[in-house]
């Protein structure tokens, strides 16, 4: 299950380095900026490398509870910028309100998921 939740950013990521090219942004029509377009893709390298890095903490999710919290902590609070740009900029297209239910929900989901594993491989307490 996380491995596929690790290709979320990948594929995303991989497709925010086309900045502004991104089908995405074409299909909705964004007036090309070069500010836009350089920050999209320099935030879609950070999201490629949170892909890679949760592929890398997948077969040691047991002993590596804080990066795997701390991956999440980063996605919530992405997850609490997106809901602070409907309050300013207005409501995205229907995609965007997807994944911002996965960075939203998912993160204490996946938290709480990764604290049981890690529990259940020390073992029951003497």
């Amino acid at each position: 299950m996380t491995s596929f939740v690790a290709l979320v950013p990948l594929v995303t990521g991989a497709m925010g380095l086309l900045g502004l090219r991104d089908p995405l942004y074409v299909r909705f029509g964004v007036v090309p900026n070069a500010v836009l377009d350089s920050n999209l893709r320099f935030f879609s390298g950070f999201w490629v490398g949170t892909g890679l890095v949760v592929l890398w903490l997948v077969p040691r999710i047991e002993r590596e509870g804080t990066l795997f919290r701390a991956l999440w902590g980063m996605i919530f609070l992405g997850g609490l910028g997106r809901l602070a740009s409907i309050a300013d900029a207005g409501a995205p297209p229907w995609p965007f309100y997807v994944v911002m239910a996965l960075e939203l929900l998912g993160a204490p989901v996946f938290v709480s998921w990764q604290r049981r594993v890690e529990r259940d491989a020390r073992g029951p307490d003497p």
